[in-house]
C-alpha cells in the first residue's frame, strides 16, 4: 500500500513548489502546549521531555524502567513523531513512592527540563495544542503562487486531514488494522492495537475529507451538517434558520464536522445532504465500519477545518521556515502538504 495521504485533494488550488522537510530532525521542531499547571502534590509526577530521533513509546518505555513502574502507569496528551526535536510532557504514576532520579534518562537525545508532581494523570487528547517550527530546504516556488497560497491558509485554514503518521510506513497500520478485522490476528498488545483502529477511522474520516473538498464544501455548509465549537468540542446541529452561522464559519469560529465511525453513541449524526454525501462515500466501507464498532469503538465528530493560527514565513534562498500554532489532535504535515508536491 502507498502513503493513504499522498494523493488525496488540496484545497488552495494545488501545491505552490517543492521541497525537502525533515533533512534533519532539527528541522520537525514542537513544542507541547498542555493548557495546565502542576499543581505540586499528588499521585503522579508530569515529566516534561525534549526528545530528538525518539517517538513517544519509546520515551515512555524508557520512564517505565527508570521508575520501575508498568507501562500503563505512563501517560501523555499525544503523540509525537520520531524525527523531531519534541517538546513534550509525560505523566509517571508514583502513588506513595520517591521519585528516580530522572536525570539517568538523559543522554544525546533527551533532556529532563521539569519534574514536578500533580493531583491526576494526563490522558489522551487533553492538551490545548503544539507549536511549531519547521523548515523546509531546497525549496523552489513561484513566490506569487506561494504568497497566495499562505496568505489564504492564514485567512482560512486547511483540510484536517489526520497525516501519514497516524497510518505507519506505507499504509503499514491499515494493513493490520484489516487483518485484525479478519480475525487473523488473534492476539495483539493493547497499545498496537489501539493504534491500528485508530488508523482505520482515521483513514474513513479521510475519504469523507477528500470527497467535501473536491466538492469545495470542507468549510462551507450543506444542509444538515453537524458544528464544533474552535478550541472546544461542543456540538450543534447547523440550522437553516441562523443567519449568523455562514459568517462564523467563515471567521473559523465554528468548523463543519465529518464522521469518527464506530458503534452508536452520543455524538450528533447529520441529516439531510451533509448525510448522505457522507452515506455515498462510506457504502463500500461496511467491513471497517462493523470491524470498528466491533472493538468497540464509539462514533465522535472530528472538524473538516483546521485553524492555523500565528503563521508567520521566511524565506532565504531554498529554505522557508514556517512558524504556527495547531489545536490538539490536528498535524503540522496538513499544512506542509498544501504547499509542497
Amino acid at each position: 500500500m502507498t502513503d493513504p495521504v499522498q494523493d488525496l485533494p488540496r484545497a488552495w488550488g494545488g501545491a505552490a513548489g517543492t521541497g525537502l522537510l525533515r533533512s534533519a530532525p532539527e528541522d520537525f521542531q514542537v513544542i507541547e502546549n498542555l493548557g495546565v499547571e502542576a499543581s505540586g502534590a499528588g499521585e503522579h509526577v508530569l515529566l516534561k521531555i525534549r526528545k530528538r530521533n525518539l517517538n513517544t513509546l519509546e520515551v515512555a518505555t524508557h520512564i517505565a524502567r527508570l521508575a520501575n513502574v508498568r507501562a500503563r502507569d505512563i501517560s501523555y496528551a499525544g503523540l509525537k513523531d520520531r524525527v523531531a526535536v519534541a517538546t513534550q510532557t509525560f505523566s509517571v504514576h508514583l502513588p506513595g513512592k520517591e521519585a528516580p532520579d530522572w536525570s539517568r534518562l538523559e543522554g544525546e537525545n533527551l533532556q529532563v527540563l521539569e519534574a514536578q508532581r500533580h493531583h491526576r494523570k494526563l490522558r489522551r487528547g487533553s492538551l490545548r495544542g503544539n507549536t511549531f517550527r519547521l523548515v523546509i530546504r531546497g525549496f523552489s516556488a513561484d513566490s506569487g503562487l506561494l504568497e497566495e497560497c499562505l496568505l489564504r491558509i492564514a485567512r482560512h485554514g486547511v483540510p484536517n486531514y489526520f497525516g501519514s503518521q497516524r497510518f505507519g510506513r506505507e499504509g503499514g497500520n491499515l494493513r493490520h488494522a484489516r487483518d485484525l478485522f479478519a480475525g487473523k490476528v488473534k492476539r495483539v498488545r493493547r497499545d498496537k492495537r489501539s493504534i491500528w483502529l485508530s488508523a482505520a477511522r482515521s483513514w474513513l474520516f479521510n475519504k469523507v475529507l477528500a470527497a467535501r473538498v473536491s466538492a469545495d464544501s470542507w468549510n462551507r455548509l450543506l444542509p444538515g451538517d453537524v458544528m464544533q465549537l474552535a478550541g472546544g468540542r461542543g456540538q450543534f446541529m447547523a440550522g437553516a434558520d441562523d443567519p449568523t452561522l455562514a459568517s462564523r464559519l467563515e471567521r473559523q469560529q465554528v468548523h463543519v464536522t465529518g464522521p469518527l465511525c464506530g458503534r452508536p453513541g452520543r455524538s450528533l449524526r447529520p441529516a439531510a445532504a451533509a448525510a448522505a454525501l457522507e452515506q455515498q462515500v462510506l457504502q463500500q466501507e461496511q467491513d471497517w465500519i462493523e470491524g470498528l464498532r466491533r472493538f468497540g469503538l464509539e462514533e465522535d465528530r472530528r472538524p473538516l477545518g483546521l485553524a492555523v493560527n500565528g503563521l508567520e514565513w521566511q524565506q532565504k534562498n531554498d529554505v522557508l521556515e514556517l512558524r504556527f500554532s495547531l489545536p490538539g489532535g490536528a498535524y503540522a504535515t496538513a499544512v506542509v502538504r498544501e504547499l509542497l508536491l
